[in-house]
């Protein structure tokens, strides 16, 4: 009946819309599940945040790592710390003798190797030489034939001399006679002096050891072809060497204080814990233009054969100090204004100082200038390394001479 009437006014009636509790169960889970999403998003926001504050705050921590400049650093060294001078030098024999080839020809064979010690006159090879033995048979057939005819002459002078006591020859013929007689003597004599030459020659068919010692070069083999003086090339060495000789360039700072007959300590380095006593036997007494220093002969006794000739030592002089320094060459920058060292403070601020070079040792430098024993120099500064910038030292990892640290690059 009501729905009829509902009918009969016109008003249109959805079952659906009666359903109200079910449209508010809906709108409920829809909330949540909007509310939801909020909660994650903000925190997957969150999250981010603080993820890049964390990332932020390590990529500063590297960046100021970066850009700190970490150093080695060493001490110079007084040039002649404790008295003492130590400079580099090379041994050689204390006599080496190149032997060369005094006659042409081909290598027959050789006795001597390199290594072998040999006596004064000791044979160490032995040439053939055919056009050499040519020469001497001719040079014997030459004085026979001066010979022959200088007893002619002397024959036909006599004759001369006896008939010009009977008037029997002009005094012209017996002139010409003996003319003829005194040039076969010079004939004669100047064949006997050509054979005596090639015979010498022949001597050097052997190769001889001109001292006693070892030998240290043997440049021929059997066949080689040989020709006097052999174009420069030595066919043997001998070095004597129960006797060494040493020498050095002592820096004009210290010329004066050499003395002959003062005693050096020799070290080497491939012989560690051993020393050796040489003498100064003599200077140049001059200085060098060019080096500025005095070069010294120093004698060493080496019996026992522990040193070589050829090995690089170092000598140590009994010195007083003259105030100069000794750095490794890596401290050493290259500017304009000329050779500079970088030191540094107790602050880590870095200080150019201006030095001079004075000499050169090996990697080692001996410089003059404002820099004491006290004074951190960086090792192998950069280029980029100026006054006032701020550095930080590495330790070391152990004590090494100044001479031998090796630092980190900034």
């Amino acid at each position: 009946m009501e729905e009829k009437h509902h009918s009969t006014v016109g008003i249109h009636v959805d079952e659906r819309g009666m359903n109200l509790p079910a449209r508010a169960s809906v709108s409920r889970r829809a909330r949540i599940v909007v509310i939801v999403i909020g909660v994650l998003l903000a925190a997957g926001a969150a999250r981010t945040l603080i993820v890049n504050g964390l990332n932020r705050n390590r990529l500063d921590a590297v960046a100021e790592q970066n850009t700190r400049q970490y150093v080695s650093v060493v001490h110079p060294v007084d040039a002649a710390t404790g008295g003492k001078l130590t400079l580099p030098g090379t041994l050689r024999g204390f006599v080496e003798a190149p032997i060369y080839a005094r006659a042409s020809g081909y290598v027959l064979r050789w006795q001597a190797d390199i290594g072998a010690h040999v006596k004064q006159g000791q044979t160490l090879a032995e040439l053939d030489t055919p056009e050499l033995n040519q020469e001497l048979a001719q040079a014997t057939a030459q004085r026979q034939q001066a010979q022959a005819a200088l007893a002619l002459a002397k024959t036909s002078f006599d004759r001369a001399q006896q008939l010009r006591q009977r008037d029997a020859v002009s005094q012209q013929e017996l002139d010409d006679r003996q003319g003829a007689f005194s040039q076969g003597t010079a004939n004669l004599a100047a064949a006997d002096a050509n054979m005596r030459r090639l015979t010498e020659l022949k001597g050097f068919q052997r190769i001889v050891a001109p001292i006693d010692g070892i030998v240290t070069q043997r440049n021929v083999d059997v066949g080689d072809l040989v020709s006097s003086g052999n174009a420069g090339r030595a066919l043997f060495s001998v070095v004597q060497a129960d006797r060494l000789r040493l020498y050095v360039q002592v820096p004009q700072a210290y010329a004066q204080q050499v003395k002959v007959g003062q005693h050096v300590s020799v070290a080497q380095a491939e012989l560690p814990g051993r020393t050796f006593d040489g003498t100064i036997t003599r200077t140049s007494e001059s200085i060098d233009v060019a080096t500025r220093s005095l070069q010294i002969e120093i004698t060493l006794p080496n019996p026992d054969g522990q040193l070589l000739p050829g090995a690089y030592v170092q000598a140590t002089l009994p010195m007083t100090p003259v105030g100069r320094l000794q750095v490794p060459a890596s401290t050493l920058l290259f500017r304009a204004e000329g050779p500079t060292v970088a030191t540094v403070d107790a602050n880590g601020e870095v200080r150019l100082k201006q030095v001079t070079v004075v000499r050169t040792i090996g990697q080692t430098l001996e410089i003059d200038g404002p820099v004491t024993p006290n004074d951190r120099l960086v090792a192998n500064p950069s280029d980029a390394l100026a006054n006032g910038d701020h550095v930080v030292v590495q330790a070391p990892a152990a004590a090494q001479p100044a001479s031998a640290v090796a630092g980190a690059k900034s």
